[in-house]
């Protein structure tokens, strides 16, 4: 069964750093595209930044040049370091793997970490 498990997550002050990390298991995790979205209470689920299988990277503009994203496909892993953090960054942070079989989309999410900043 494949697996996606987040963690890293936590409370920090603003202005703070955390790494968030996601780890697969089960799956070819190279195909994939994995993207790291965020939920907070009553609103949508976002997202926050995406590396490509070609390791090209996208990111929502709220987090440009604070967050960065990273994978290692041999630890199967995809990171995300934020930096600068704000209270409105307060959130679960979900990550999510895609990719296209003959094209029909396999998609994969985790349980979800949850992040909050607040002094």
């Amino acid at each position: 069964q494949v697996q996606l498990v987040e963690s890293g997550g936590g409370s920090v002050q603003p202005g703070g750093s955390l790494r968030l990390s996601c780890a697969a298991s089960r799956m070819f995790f190279s195909l994939y595209d994995v993207g790291w979205y965020r939920q907070a209470p009553g609103k949508r689920r976002e997202l926050v930044a995406i590396i490509t299988n070609m390791n090209k990277s996208v990111y929502e503009d709220s987090v440009k040049g604070r967050f960065a994203v990273s994978r290692d496909n041999a630890k199967k892993t995809v990171d995300l370091q934020m930096h600068s953090l704000r209270p409105e960054d307060t959130a679960a942070y979900i990550c999510h793997a895609r990719r296209n079989i003959e094209g029909t989309p396999v998609e994969y999410w985790g349980q979800g970490t949850q992040v909050t900043v607040s002094s």
